[in-house]
């Protein structure tokens, strides 16, 4: 049996509850948003300057420079002036939108709480084949490795089945509708002295 397959099962579920056309899972949403980075080719990315550390510096690690803004937000909020969306505290039905590519969070503060990962949901096909095997090594799904070619530099970066089987059953319990989840504690990253170097 192909221990992925309950990762195919938690995607389609996630589909389903969010509206998306696609979701890709992940081991979390920081290297989500790096791989929507990665496709996208960003170059200027404005953030608020309050958030959590990860987005500006998957942002950098992508290839990109980061601007920080005085937006206020809520739940999510866009990486300016890319269709990528940091939904990291945001996760309820019908969330997705035409033409986006929201990154959601499973972390145990968050609303599915599965402990870690994360998924990319989109609408993209030709995206979906590239994050697929970004996320895996650079590797095609279920090709053994004596029998794949790997032509591109990929990531480590897939959800565990187990975690997949945990957010499957979490999902199945999760109301239709879920308020944002809180800002308090989000620190103000533009003084951090990485970005100050």
């Amino acid at each position: 049996m192909n221990p992925f397959a309950i990762n195919k099962q938690f995607e389609e579920e996630l589909c389903k509850y969010t509206g998306a056309k696609f979701a890709v899972t992940t081991n979390c949403c920081t290297n989500a948003i790096l791989l929507v980075c990665q496709w996208l080719k960003v170059k200027e990315v404005s953030i608020p300057r309050f958030t959590y550390v990860s987005t500006p510096l998957s942002v950098i690690q992508a290839g990109g420079k980061v601007k920080f803004d005085d937006r206020q937000w809520l739940g999510e909020y866009q990486l300016l002036p890319y269709p990528i969306w940091d939904s990291a505290r945001l996760f309820t039905s019908g969330m997705y939108e035409k033409g986006q590519y929201k990154c959601v969070s499973f972390h145990w503060k968050k609303t599915l709480a599965i402990g870690q990962g994360g998924a990319i949901l989109h609408d993209n096909e030709e995206a979906d084949k590239w994050f697929r095997k970004m996320r895996f090594h650079g590797r095609t799904e279920g090709v053994a490795p004596k029998d794949d070619d790997v032509d591109v530099l990929g990531w480590h970066c897939y959800m565990p089945p187990s975690d997949a089987a945990e957010g499957l059953m979490r999902l199945s319990f999760l109301p239709k509708y879920n308020q944002p989840c809180s800002n308090e504690g989000t620190a103000d990253v533009s003084k951090y002295t990485i970005f100050n170097g």
